[in-house]
């Protein structure tokens, strides 16, 4: 059985930020540009299993009056909170290295793992992530909340691809150091 693996799938700042200190995604925004997805549907391909933090959760609804990845993938909200589950939305209380376990034990694709500096701290700190994916945006934030926040164990990984696209964005993608082999 292949194993499943944990993939973030990420954009930042080129000073480091997911958002501006506000929440605010906008800036984003200039980098949409028609018929360019920067490798999402090639990601989708990979995966069927979609985990969040729930704050990103709730910006995603609250922006979007729905959470279009309940309707492709199985999804887990990781959260503090006791929120009752819906179809294809688990709302998780446990421990995420459990969750992570349970789910490379089943069959299926790769997980894809999205969210806020938390939730890439709380997996960095189990050391759940084999391949980083950061789209890298050329705009300077300046402050705001941080992809990486620190006060994790240092990791050792490796570049295994790169990709700039003519709207300026620049893709690194990183393989965990002992997974470096596998592209």
């Amino acid at each position: 059985m292949k194993t499943r693996k944990v993939i973030l799938f990420i954009s930042m700042s080129l000073d480091g930020f997911i958002a501006t200190s506000d929440d605010d995604l906008s800036w984003l925004d200039r980098m949409q540009v028609e018929g360019e997805d920067y490798g999402y549907q090639a990601l989708i391909q990979q995966v069927d299993t979609y985990i969040v933090g729930r704050k990103t959760y709730s910006k995603v609804v609250d922006m979007l009056g729905k959470f279009p990845q309940q309707g492709q993938f199985d999804c887990y909200i990781l959260t503090r909170q006791e929120i009752p589950s819906q179809p294809n939305l688990t709302f998780y209380q446990g421990n995420v290295a459990d969750l992570i376990h349970k789910l490379r034990q089943k069959p299926g694709k790769h997980i894809y793992c999205d969210g806020g500096g938390e939730i890439v701290k709380l997996f960095m700190d189990h050391d759940l992530i084999d391949e980083y994916i950061i789209s890298v945006i050329p705009t300077l934030l300046g402050e705001g909340k941080r992809l990486f926040r620190g006060g994790t164990a240092p990791r050792h990984i490796r570049l295994v691809d790169s990709k700039t696209y003519p709207s300026g964005l620049v893709q690194l993608k990183y393989v965990r150091e002992r997974d470096a082999s596998a592209k």
